[in-house]
């Protein structure tokens, strides 16, 4: 941002100040701001430089743009045609760059293009749009849209550890092109926002870029995909956590606030996935524990009696 103000013949003094930034901290390679101090610093460097862009392109994007994009995407039915929208929409601000929505198999991505070098700019750039828009994918549908990965057209940077912060699930770097990743169900999420929330959104807007929303209304599909799909590596909440990205503190967390419980989603996916085994398989009562999830017969025929009253061999003989 001070290099944005630098190539307009600008004083950065006043932005800096305003979010308690000292001229020791810039010189300091391993300085670090706080989410607060992003804020701050992009409200007031965007306004005085009557740039949303800040510099990232080869024209400004006057104080308003961006709220004019969420604007524009507000009447669509989904979050995936809110998305096509507003890359589409973007692209009309600017053609240094092009944003665009696809979708294969089970994993949506939304991929940025630059036509243009922004030089020592690249980084911003990418980093300060791919949150932009994800910020507001969640806000749209009132959920946290996590992701499972991030990439990013340059090297890994000496701050590379802070990416974690910023994006959800690995991410890589030296790559095509920027992108980040999501499960595709996100997609078919209806818009639950209106223009009464708009018009509270645009009044301090920023957080979305800067803080990660919450709530996931996707979280308990996602879990019982992966104790269905992946039992084996799902035995316990550090190993699931994993698999979604997060600690197990939140996952126990976020699965309490959409009223579930890790244990009580186990039970329901293995007694479906062990009914179906014993109704139409003829494999033994071991396999069927081990494809369950259980790590041994015992285990499994205790919890089989304690869902339905019988043990394996009753329920598939009956």
């Amino acid at each position: 941002m001070v290099l944005a103000y630098e190539a307009r013949g600008m004083d950065p003094s006043d932005a800096l100040e305003q979010a308690q930034i000292t001229p020791a901290q810039l010189r300091k390679p391993s300085a670090s701001i706080t989410a607060t101090q992003m804020e701050v610093i992009s409200g007031a460097a965007m306004r005085e430089l009557d740039d949303e862009g800040l510099g990232c392109f080869a024209r400004p994007l006057p104080w308003g743009s961006y709220g004019l994009l969420a604007r524009a995407s507000l009447s669509s039915p989904t979050l995936g045609v809110a998305l096509k929208r507003w890359c589409r929409h973007h692209g009309l601000l600017t053609p240094d760059a092009t944003l665009s929505v696809a979708v294969d198999g089970e994993v949506a991505s939304i991929a940025l293009r630059l036509h243009r070098d922004p030089g020592p700019m690249a980084e911003l750039c990418a980093v300060s749009l791919l949150r932009n828009i994800h910020g507001l994918a969640s806000w749209y549908v009132d959920s946290r849209v996590a992701l499972l990965g991030a990439q990013f057209p340059h090297p890994a940077p000496r701050h590379a550890d802070a990416y974690a912060v910023l994006f959800d699930g690995p991410t890589r770097f030296d790559a095509e092109h920027a992108a980040i990743h999501f499960d595709a169900r996100y997609l078919s999420l209806p818009v639950r926002r209106d223009e009464a929330a708009m018009n509270q959104l645009l009044q301090r807007a920023l957080p979305l870029t800067v803080r990660s929303y919450r709530r996931d209304r996707l979280l308990v599909q996602r879990v019982r995909q992966l104790l269905a799909s992946r039992p084996q590596d799902a035995h316990n909440a550090h190993e699931l956590a994993a698999l979604l990205n997060t600690s197990p503190r939140t996952l126990h967390r976020q699965l309490k606030d959409e009223g579930a419980s890790l244990q009580r989603l186990k039970d329901e996916v293995r007694r479906q996935l062990a009914s179906e085994l014993l109704l139409r398989s003829h494999k033994p009562i071991k396999q069927v524990a081990e494809a369950a999830g259980f790590q041994n017969e015992k285990s499994f025929i205790r919890a089989f009696k304690g869902w339905t009253g019988q043990s394996p061999g009753d329920f598939r003989a009956q």
